[in-house]
């Protein structure tokens, strides 16, 4: 990791929340593009981010990584076959995203708006917009409007405050559990 890459991600450690972390890659300029309201949990800035544009309204979830680069020409030059360079590849995150924690994006990828990508998928190809994406590879498995209906209708457990739960919150979160389990029989 060369100094001004270190110094960024030492940096981006310091901002205390993931709206902070996405206003410091914003005011920096170390990403090519980022949008308003983005937020960023990873806590390390990825090899080339100007090679990255995060659009408007993203939730960028712990343990992401946005991957550049391709370094198969490590093992390649070793080959006598010639002199092979690295690869690069641009990553576009369009607006109204969420990715997942431990999503891993990979270069030459754009992910279209109003897409919800799960943890622990892998984005090896453009997704189309509208999509609920997971798995490895990434796989459509649900459209974000049937998202947004359910959340709107507003049957599952939630939290009055962010990181912060009541009592009371935590008893209607265990019955909501059992209740499905049982209804699962």
């Amino acid at each position: 990791m060369n100094t001004k890459r270190l110094w960024q991600t030492i940096c981006l450690n310091f901002r205390r929340g993931a709206a902070r972390r996405g206003r410091y890659l914003k005011q920096k300029k170390i990403c090519a593009f980022v949008g308003e309201n983005v937020r960023f949990q990873p806590r390390l800035i990825p090899l080339y981010p100007e090679l990255i544009r995060l659009h408007d309204n993203i939730m960028v979830g712990a343990g992401v990584r946005f991957v550049t680069h391709d370094a198969t020409h490590t093992v390649l030059n070793r080959l006598g076959e010639g002199k092979f360079p690295e690869q690069v590849g641009g990553i576009e995150v369009m607006d109204n995203v969420f990715i997942g924690f431990n999503a891993i994006i990979l270069g030459n990828v754009r992910i279209g708006e109003n897409c919800i990508i799960g943890a622990g998928t892998l984005v090896n190809r453009d997704l189309e917009a509208g999509g609920i994406y997971g798995g490895v590879p990434a796989k459509r498995i649900g459209e974000f409007s049937d998202f947004v209906a359910k959340r709107k209708a507003g049957q599952y457990p939630t939290v009055l405050h962010n990181q912060h739960i009541s009592q009371e919150e935590i008893q209607k979160a265990w019955e909501d559990f059992d209740r499905q389990r049982r209804n699962q029989k």
